[in-house]
């Protein structure tokens, strides 16, 4: 393998970006574009080839498209998939922040504690109080608060090139599932392989000062595998690109081995710690020990040690007179 530059930060090339809504002109010149939500997932990029095969797999017609700003043209489909399929890559693929923006860019950006830009404490909470979020509900106020900005990357494995696709939300329920998702599986796979995922708008309602109120959400939901083996480590790659597939159906169906009969054929209880550790790789124990076949190895090794204490003289024994 090749060298590389030890402080450079490698990362994956955005190919594109995953939308659930668009901006149309404001009537008003001097205020903000209106957005538009939409129940179907939007795909843009720079590249048209892109975006196409996009259109092929969820529907939809490709058109160019001008971002807000003074962006470069792109290209846009409005697709038909209220759900898409996708990969989380390794790492950590979540970047969360308070933001606010207007024509002149970022202009607060905070981890809920610091404002990052100026360096000083949350501006929102001394400015409004513990439940300043609840101002993005108000039309006439909103712009004065920042919004819970959640920007996660995933892999779309049937697009064309190898990259990342950032899906984006300024959803406040969002932000808060968005990071408990990712930070469970990242609990188990400790940010190493492919997790498979379904990214899905969901319609949702909230009831609260006596009006009604419909909005999206978007859900990351682990996709095709159980909970066991998406928190047990790592998955095969294979398994994660095709998580209903014959890697799976082989996983489900192949018999478990008995791992008893082989830790009892054991030599040391180090080798009966190894089989936990290969059941527990194969998702048949808990990773924590608390159930019973984890039990009953630890019994096995625990004997066999006091039966390898015996046989090396730990224990007193009698003495004996010889000639």
């Amino acid at each position: 393998m090749g060298s590389r530059i030890i402080t450079l930060q490698r990362q994956a090339r955005e190919l594109g970006r995953l939308r659930t809504g668009w901006s149309v002109p404001n009537p008003d010149p001097n205020k903000r574009p209106r957005p538009v939500k939409s129940k179907t997932w939007v795909v843009t990029s720079h590249a048209e080839h892109y975006v196409q095969a996009a259109a092929d797999a969820w529907g939809g017609d490709v058109e160019r498209w001008q971002p807000q700003g003074n962006g470069a043209p792109q290209f846009r489909v409005v697709t038909k998939a209220e759900q898409i399929d996708a990969l989380l890559p390794p790492g950590d693929p979540l970047n969360q922040y308070n933001e606010m923006w207007t024509k002149g860019g970022c202009q607060r950006r905070c981890d809920g504690q610091t404002e990052q830009i100026s360096r000083m404490p949350c501006l929102c909470l001394a400015e409004f109080g513990e439940d300043w979020h609840l101002l993005r509900q108000d039309q006439y106020r909103k712009d004065k608060v920042c919004a819970a900005t959640s920007r996660l990357n995933v892999i779309l494995p049937d697009m064309p090139d190898v990259g990342v696709w950032r899906a984006e939300t300024h959803s406040f329920y969002a932000a808060n599932e968005w990071g408990g998702t990712v930070d469970m599986v990242l609990s188990g796979t400790e940010g190493k392989g492919l997790v498979p995922v379904s990214l899905r708008i969901e319609p949702r309602t909230r009831v609260a000062g006596g009006q009604t109120k419909h909005f999206p959400v978007v859900v990351v939901e682990v996709r095709g595998i159980t909970p066991r083996q998406a928190l047990t480590g790592p998955l095969p790659t294979a398994l994660a690109l095709d998580p209903s597939g014959s890697q799976a159906v082989a996983a489900i169906e192949a018999p478990r081995p008995d791992y008893l009969a082989e830790a009892e054929g054991a030599l040391t209880s180090d080798d009966v710690r190894d089989v936990w550790r290969k059941a527990r790789a194969a998702g048949h124990v808990d990773p924590k020990g608390r159930d019973d076949l984890s039990k009953q190895l630890m019994t096995i090794a625990e004997r066999m040690d006091a039966e390898a204490s015996g046989a090396t003289g730990d224990e007193p024994v009698e003495g004996e007179l010889v000639d």
